[in-house]
């Protein structure tokens, strides 16, 4: 049975590091499960941004169960570097903070309108209690009272 990464003649195929390297791929090379020679893109990225010797230290120094993940945030990170040379993934991750602080007060405004509909609903289907009187001596605070108070549009009051 054919082993993956081997080729018909037993001989180890390079995996994308080496192979960008030019160097023979040995059986225990650090970049070999996760930089396989079908995605060179993804060594060629990293390796552009880290250099091949920076990310070798890097695999080194962690855990076997941990370099699949530190893999993966370095291709994402090389791969924002290179849209964004100045900021990279900062730049994305600020962008995504400006839309959730965005998104969180568009939440806020949509919140407070239920509120004001819930409560203009109350208003207008609650009974007025028996003996209730108008004062004909205008004595609300304010037109915006009497508008709020007695308003039956149901329009918000946060539409622009």
């Amino acid at each position: 049975m054919r082993q993956k990464g081997h080729r018909h003649g037993g001989a180890v195929s390079p995996c994308a590091g080496c192979k960008l390297l030019r160097r023979k791929c040995v059986k225990d090379c650090v970049f070999a499960p996760y930089f396989p020679a079908k995605e060179p893109y993804k060594f060629a990225i990293v390796h552009k941004i880290f250099g091949a010797s920076n990310v070798t230290k890097m695999l080194q120094v962690l855990s076997e169960n941990h370099r699949s993940d530190a893999v993966n945030s370095l291709v994402y990170e090389a791969n924002a570097r290179v849209q964004d040379p100045v900021y990279g993934c900062v730049g994305t991750i600020s962008s995504l903070h400006k839309q959730l602080e965005t998104l969180q007060t568009q939440l806020a405004f949509a919140q407070a309108e239920l509120v004001h509909m819930k409560t203009l609903h109350r208003i207008e289907t609650k009974p007025l209690p028996i003996g209730f009187t108008f004062p004909m001596n205008n004595d609300f605070s304010s037109d915006v009272d009497m508008a709020f108070m007695y308003d039956g549009a149901g329009e918000s009051l946060w539409s622009c």
